[in-house]
């Protein structure tokens, strides 16, 4: 299977006077799984909008094996985005946003998971919050694109739910490039291959989970 590689380079964010990123780097390729991670405000989901295309930069740079992206219709045909937000809308039924999002040929493969066997015949209106984060992260996952963006993909879903969707994870890794924020960052940390910490504007490419505590993210404890 091909590699792929997506570079977002020279990221340089700011509202007024405030800088959100400046100047960073991130390097994402087949096989991967990025966990970015900073408190609240650091430009996490920021830098992830700008990645995908639906929030502008000062400047910015975004490359898909070695070929720079600029319209943000080339980036979505490349580049899925989970939102914190639910996109799927209300009126449509579980059927229609399977058959609008996943290819004809991998309908039956992506619906044979219990979990979603078990929403098939119902409305999006009529999922609990969790049942439905699950079936947006699942064909955000699951689609033809080559990376994916995944943003608190873990809000409002069980323990179980979570397990499910971590074996999503990296199951679709082993043919995409992942990049996950999350504030439930154990989860982040255990299913990471890589992890990175945004802080100051500027993103620190760590070496292990222990950096986080030198970085002053996490507590010794906390780890």
């Amino acid at each position: 299977m091909k590699r792929n590689v997506l570079e977002i380079d020279s990221v340089q964010k700011s509202y007024g006077e405030r800088i959100i990123l400046s100047d960073v780097y991130l390097q994402c390729e087949t096989n991967d799984i990025v966990g970015l991670l900073g408190r609240n405000g650091s430009g996490k989901s920021t830098f992830l909008k700008i990645i995908f295309g639906i929030t502008s930069a000062n400047f910015k740079f975004v490359r898909i094996n070695g070929v720079i992206k600029t319209k943000t219709k080339e980036l979505m045909n490349e580049i899925s985005y989970l939102s914190q937000d639910n996109f799927i809308p209300n009126i449509f039924s579980v059927k229609k946003a399977i058959r609008l999002s996943i290819a004809k040929e991998r309908i039956n493969s992506f619906c044979n998971d219990e979990m979603i066997q078990a929403i098939t015949d119902k409305k999006i209106a009529h999922l609990s919050g969790g049942e439905l984060r699950y079936l947006e992260i699942k064909l955000v996952l699951e689609n033809s694109s080559k990376f994916v963006l995944l943003d608190e993909p873990y809000n409002g879903l069980s323990p179980l739910m979570i397990e499910k969707v971590n074996q999503l994870i990296v199951m679709n890794s082993c043919k995409k490039g992942i990049i996950i924020s999350d504030h439930n960052y154990r989860n982040v940390i255990s299913i990471s291959t890589r992890l990175i910490l945004i802080k100051n504007g500027k993103l620190n490419h760590l070496k292990d989970k222990n950096e986080l505590i030198e970085k002053g993210y996490l507590s010794s404890e906390m780890i």
